[in-house]
């Protein structure tokens, strides 16, 4: 669920409305709550692969039908649990089934069951090792569980795969900033982004960053 780095379904926000919020966010001093989600299947219709949206660490959380009101963690829980269990019911009999793996991955990682999340996705990269969206979603999960280190070694290893995706590197410029204090490495991850993928959309939120970093 890459974004934190996501998807030809819709998302919860716009990219419009996401990209207005991290920059906001991140100049405000708190880009290490705001992580690009980067993943596949969404649990409503689970594509073969997606692009991404960003979520953050405190995300509006999905409405799961509780209208005008802001669920509880339990409420997100039990509807998340709810919502899940004809995923999890489908597993029981294709337990390697690597969208449904990543469905129900995407289910917990949206009501914030961020180490559920983090067991159905590892078991889908032990079927698709070289899937870079499930892994930079992974290590957005590990990084909301306050695992910084393990974050990185995600966005790592997707990059072994896929040198220049931009969404990774951002996340690991984001992590190694705010989780590891290591400006200089955030940096590099960044300008490698910008390098790399002149068109992507918050490029001046980036370049801001940067300049953040190497004050």
């Amino acid at each position: 669920m890459a974004e934190t780095l996501k998807t030809t379904s819709s998302d919860s926000w716009s990219r419009a409305q996401t990209a207005a919020l991290v920059l906001v966010c991140f100049l405000a001093g708190t880009a290490g709550g705001w992580l690009i989600r980067k993943s596949t299947a969404r649990p409503a219709a689970p594509p073969a692969t997606s692009e991404s949206a960003p979520v953050a660490s405190a995300p509006p959380p999905p409405n799961f039908g509780l209208d005008n009101v802001t669920p509880s963690a339990q409420q997100l829980k039990d509807a998340a649990d709810s919502q899940v269990a004809p995923v999890l019911e489908k597993l029981k009999a294709e337990p390697n089934n690597t969208a449904l793996l990543v469905s129900a991955g995407n289910i917990y990682y949206d009501s914030r069951q961020y180490p559920k999340a983090i067991e159905l996705y590892e078991h889908a990269l032990k079927n698709q090792p070289a899937d870079t969206s499930v892994r930079t979603d992974l290590g957005t999960a590990y990084w909301y569980t306050g695992d910084a280190d393990a974050a990185i070694a995600q966005f790592e290893k997707a990059l072994t795969y896929d040198p220049n995706k931009a969404d990774t590197l951002f996340n690991l410029g984001v992590v190694k900033w705010q989780g590891k204090k290591d400006g200089p490495g955030a940096i590099a991850a960044w300008q490698k982004l910008l390098a790399t993928n002149p068109a992507y959309p918050n490029k001046d939120a980036v370049q801001q960053l940067i300049a953040q970093a190497q004050q």
